[in-house]
């Protein structure tokens, strides 16, 4: 009786393993690069959120303590020059495309004898996935939201 042995040639399973290893690294960087990309995105998300509140801040920070006259408390050119401010402040944070019409100035009661001011921003749109396109559970690669921050200040007489 004879018996014989088998050789298996360890260079053939290394080379197998090595293949092995570039696959699950390709599927893996794959799933890295999507995780990568919705951090940008959310971060691109809320640092406009950011950018957006604190320039109503400004803008309310500004009519609050603005006083025009004793009969006129705040008229229209100084609420255009609250926006204005409101703008430059979201322009200087690199926001795109933000405009005054995106800005709102109301009075609570009335701008008459205001008591309170309130600067708000008008759902401003945001993609995200706009920059680098992410993979959504819904099976999309962007998602549409706005942003609505606002700030209300007690006015001062």
């Amino acid at each position: 009786m004879k018996i014989t042995q088998l050789k298996f040639n360890s260079r053939l399973g290394l080379a197998r393993q090595q293949g092995a290893a570039a696959i699950e690294f390709a599927l893996l960087l794959v799933l890295l690069l999507m995780f990568v990309a919705g951090i940008v995105e959310f971060g691109r998300a809320f640092w406009y959120y950011d950018a957006l509140t604190k320039a109503t801040r400004d803008g309310a920070r500004y009519l609050s303590n603005t006083r025009v006259s004793a009969l006129v408390a705040l008229d229209t050119a100084t609420q255009d020059q609250a926006k204005t401010m409101v703008v430059n402040a979201a322009t200087q944070a690199q926001v795109p495309s933000f405009t005054s019409a995106d800005v709102t100035v109301t009075c609570e009661p009335n701008c008459d004898t205001p008591v309170y001011v309130i600067v708000a921003i008008n759902a401003y749109p945001i993609t995200i996935g706009g920059l680098i396109p992410i993979f959504l559970p819904v099976g999309s690669t962007t998602w549409a939201t706005t942003l609505s921050p606002f700030t209300a200040m007690r006015y001062m007489h």
